[in-house]
């Protein structure tokens, strides 16, 4: 079986091609950017029709944080738009008739706290990076019209924020987890007894372990056509911003004390995937906030020796 993964070296890429490569049945194909650029329509098709694979996970993506979606809302829009319009084309002109569309939680409106798979177009986008969820919109949509059309199983799982190994610690791109374990980890090294948290810590946030998700793409595998046409994947759980930080000190054995910096935004109060429909396929996140995080701390300091 031959499995061609998009994005294979972003976080999400890089475990599941690794996962899958221990399977002597299944042949993955991981090109890079440089073998395979996404935004030539005929580079592409070419890909598609030479390599033909039985299965497509496409999960490659320009990403960015809030001040680069602010600041390039085109770029965000076109490309992400014209990467998935090329995959997902080309995969139904060559035949392919089992495709996975990574999607992201952006695509919901914007100031719902629990947000259902229903719940796409049924509201106003968050403007800050309203580009990059019109294109995943559009994505989830063109996977829908081509499996209602050709009776194919064209299908989008949107997850929930992710943590793990092959993340990013920098400053100016890690997300909240791995920013949390670089925080406490330098006072510790520093001894200093304070660490600073934006806003009043309380707003909440549902963040899984990638492996986690990764499970969850491995058993779509067998039992794709089980799925709904766009499928939430988390953890049904959240944690305050407090609660992360907390968890984080216990984890890095750090005794200092937190502060909040009220000057800088809490965000929304919460944010969380309805995930009953994921649930009842049988499937539920296995790892714990705990043990998630000891996992990522571990990774942190063995890529910084």
């Amino acid at each position: 079986m031959k499995v061609l993964i998009t994005g294979a070296n972003g976080m999400v890429g890089r475990n599941l091609t690794e996962r899958l490569a221990g399977d002597q049945n299944i042949e993955v194909l991981a090109p890079s950017r440089g073998d395979l650029d996404l935004l030539e329509q005929h580079a592409v098709k070419a890909y598609m029709v030479d390599n033909k694979p039985d299965f497509v996970f496409h999960l490659a993506a320009k990403v960015g944080g809030i001040q680069a979606n602010i600041s390039k809302p085109v770029e965000f829009f076109v490309e992400n738009t014209l990467m998935s319009t090329h995959v997902i084309m080309a995969a139904s002109e060559a035949g392919v008739e089992q495709f996975i569309n990574l999607g992201s939680s952006c695509m919901y409106p914007r100031n719902r706290e629990l947000l259902c798979e229903t719940d796409i177009l049924r509201g106003e986008l968050e403007p800050t990076n309203e580009g990059y969820a019109l294109a995943k919109i559009s994505a989830a949509r063109l996977c829908q019209y081509i499996a209602d059309s050709k009776g194919v199983d064209y299908k989008t799982v949107v997850p929930c924020n992710l943590y793990g190994r092959y993340d990013h610690f920098e400053e100016s791109r890690s997300h909240m987890i791995p920013a949390v374990i670089r925080k406490i980890h330098e006072a510790k090294q520093g001894s200093i007894s304070e660490v600073s948290v934006w806003g009043d810590g309380e707003s909440r946030r549902e963040f899984m372990d990638v492996d986690d998700l990764v499970d969850f793409l491995l058993l779509t595998m067998n039992d794709i056509k089980k799925l709904p046409t766009v499928i939430n994947v988390g953890l049904g759980v959240d944690y305050s911003i407090n609660e992360y930080y907390q968890t984080g000190a216990k984890v890095l054995g750090y005794e200092g004390s937190f502060i909040h910096d009220l000057t800088k935004p809490s965000g929304m109060k919460r944010k969380m995937l309805d995930v009953s429909a994921a649930n009842k396929l049988g499937w539920i996140a296995k790892i714990s906030l705990e043990d998630g995080m000891k996992k990522l701390y571990s990774y942190y300091l063995n890529s910084n020796d």
